[in-house]
């Protein structure tokens, strides 16, 4: 197997001579309010890409001694990115669900990942956790994010808790994946 990037920066991998065209890697930016930081996440690794999702497999950025790394489902339209968490043995430890909302730029092929702070944290167990409620209601008050993103926030949360609850959690496109 050869691969080669055009000058569109589509990746093609030749295939027992055969040229097969894959899914061309977009810039990603991970945008977080409290603490501010605007990340470059591109050099995740891309396994999948449409028009409604996204799926990257990647290392923690700065090192860590609770997890490794993952493999993240990031759902365009829905507002919301579930990740699968791994420790440095890839044993499974948990799903995180960030509230997020998307920006994409289609002139410079990037998505902007606005994280709105409020996340879920599901254990095998059953164990579900509510997480940084706090950090949402401190971005509306310093006005870092607007009246109309919070409850836009706080309806993707109560659509993936009534997922969780019913039993219906992870989403199906989240199967079959394994970091």
């Amino acid at each position: 197997m050869f691969r080669d990037v055009n000058n569109w920066g589509i990746i093609i991998l030749y295939v027992c001579r055969k040229k097969v065209i894959t899914m061309k890697k977009p810039t990603v930016l991970r945008r977080r309010y409290i603490p501010y930081e605007l990340v470059d996440i591109s050099d995740d690794e891309l396994l999948f890409r449409s028009d409604e999702l996204l799926v990257t497999r990647w290392s923690s950025i700065r090192p860590r001694t609770d997890m490794s790394g993952g493999i993240s489902f990031t759902f365009l339209d829905r507002g919301y990115k579930v990740g699968r968490f791994y420790d440095s043995d890839r044993s499974f430890l948990f799903w995180y669900c960030d509230i997020i909302e998307t920006e994409y730029d289609q002139a410079t092929d990037t998505y902007t990942i606005n994280d709105l702070l409020v996340d879920i944290k599901i254990y095998p167990d059953g164990k579900v956790i509510v997480l940084d409620a706090d950090e949402m209601a401190q971005a509306m008050e310093q006005r870092l994010i607007s009246c109309g993103q919070a409850a836009k926030a706080l309806k993707t949360l109560d659509v993936l808790l009534k997922m969780i609850y019913a039993g219906k959690f992870p989403p199906p496109e989240c199967e079959g994946w394994e970091y």
